[in-house]
């Protein structure tokens, strides 16, 4: 009978990518992540990993594994939801991921509102990055998250999560006051192509969107000044340095000297709600569900 536990080791080399990089997340030791893997491999009498460079990587015998493995904790899911069926009121605690603007636009009135409708309900917010948001699912240490949707995530047809779409955040062309482009209901980003611009700096999920809609546009921004915070982009366009890209759901500082003006074709990021398979049958998920869905509407008028 194959071990579980060495199951979830060889599951975790998976999601991370290494052997010790699954061994931080497990709290375990590298030596002792690999021993798991290497009895695993005996017990069933085949390969589990096989050298590639100064690493590892999975053997098909691994990869066949991994398909029944997912298939079997998404079983694990859907039992424990069916044996939780009765109690069909939101209660006990909730956990939520989101990266900074969803956490600050979506997840705090979510969480308010849950506060008032389900008083046995106990969420928990935890602002993440995309990736650690993933992380946090696949470790069971999560219940929900809001994400970006970025090439790097796992695939919509990735049988460990279920993605959803929430809502598309469009991108606002954010000039000074007083700038020429300011006094547009609408712009084409071709008008600003010989602007300076200020980009996300190059590892945020944004960055990406960003030159995809001047590349869209016809031209290559000229960068200028890197920023990680909304408002720190804003600030540097403030003082005429540059011109940026912003999502509508980015609240900036009030009474900052720029104006948003709305850009021909729509440039935008696409924001999804995240649970582990099956997840959103769970009553307290489908409960914050429901509020997240009830908040798009007003979050990017």
């Amino acid at each position: 009978m194959i071990d579980l536990r060495r199951l979830h080791v060889l599951r975790a080399v998976a999601h991370y990518g290494t052997v010790t990089a699954a061994a931080r997340a497990l709290h375990f030791t590298p030596s002792a992540a690999s021993q798991q893997i290497r009895q695993l491999a005996r017990d069933l009498g085949v390969d589990l990993l096989e050298p590639q460079g100064r690493g590892v990587r999975l053997t098909p015998a691994a990869e066949s594994l991994l398909a029944h493995a997912d298939a079997i904790q998404a079983r694990w899911e859907e039992a424990e939801l069916d044996l939780r069926a009765a109690e069909d009121m939101p209660a006990g605690p909730l956990r939520v991921t989101g990266f900074p603007v969803a956490v600050s636009v979506l997840l705090a009135p979510m969480a308010a509102r849950l506060r008032e409708r389900h008083p046995r309900l106990s969420v928990r917010i935890r602002e993440t990055g995309v990736a650690e948001s993933f992380d946090l699912l696949f470790e069971g240490e999560s219940d929900l998250a809001v994400v970006e949707a970025t090439p790097r995530n796992p695939p919509p047809s990735d049988a460990r999560f279920d993605q959803r779409p929430l809502l598309d955040d469009p991108f606002d062309l954010v000039v000074p006051d007083g700038h020429p482009l300011a006094g547009r209901e609408r712009v084409d980003l071709a008008d600003a192509a010989h602007e300076p611009w200020i980009a996300p700096v190059p590892d945020s999920p944004c960055r990406p969107h960003v030159m995809s809609a001047c590349g869209a546009a016809g031209f290559t921004p000229d960068v200028v000044h890197h920023a990680l915070d909304w408002n720190a982009t804003a600030h540097l366009v403030a003082h005429g340095l540059g011109v940026a890209l912003i999502p509508r759901l980015a609240g900036l500082t009030p009474q900052l000297p720029v104006t948003r003006v709305a850009c021909t074709g729509r440039p935008h990021r696409k924001l999804l709600t995240c649970t582990r398979r099956g997840g959103h049958r769970r009553a307290a998920v489908a409960a914050a569900l429901e509020e997240l869905r009830a908040l798009v509407p007003t979050a990017v008028a």
